[in-house]
């Protein structure tokens, strides 16, 4: 979790509340993890539980986990409006800069180019995590490797990925 560049169409406007905030959206596929929850789903019917081991994917479930519901247990089935939509990748020309610490918000406006991205956050001030912002080749470099963590502590302090892994 921390910054994350997105792929978008040039004229991409991310959706807002009515009080004129960005909706979070996931960036993976709708369509993948509706299938996953419908089969979690299916087998929770059946008395199974996802086990987490790509070997054995099913488990029983607990005396506890029979009292609950899917949904309580998995959350709410996927809902389309809570993705970014799934364009063609001819039609991805253009980055934004995302938080990802929510399912996913724009911190930039959309550019058709790294340089122009990382010249408008660190004019901006944009936050590289918290308050803390960065220099152009530290945007730069998280650019062009497409995502830093929020933090990176050593013990006794820490600081923005961004900054980090320049």
């Amino acid at each position: 979790m921390g910054r994350e560049v997105r792929r978008v169409p040039e004229n991409w406007n991310h959706p807002k509340n009515e009080n004129g905030g960005y909706l979070p959206l996931f960036d993976h596929s709708f369509k993948e993890s509706l299938e996953e929850w419908e089969e979690g789903n299916k087998q929770w019917q059946k008395g199974f539980r996802d086990s987490y081991d790509k070997e054995n994917p099913w488990k029983p479930k607990t005396k506890d986990q029979e009292e609950m519901t899917y949904e309580e247990w998995a959350g709410e089935k996927p809902k389309a409006e809570d993705f970014m939509p799934e364009w063609d990748e001819k039609e991805k020309t253009h980055i934004q800069m995302y938080e990802n610490v929510t399912e996913g918000t724009p911190i930039s406006p959309v550019f058709d180019n790294a340089e122009d991205l990382a010249r408008w956050l660190a004019d901006n001030n944009a936050s590289a995590f918290g308050s803390m912002t960065a220099n152009y080749e530290q945007w730069l470099s998280t650019i062009k490797r497409g995502f830093a963590p929020s933090m990176i502590g050593n013990g006794r302090s820490f600081t923005s990925g961004v900054e980090a892994l320049d």
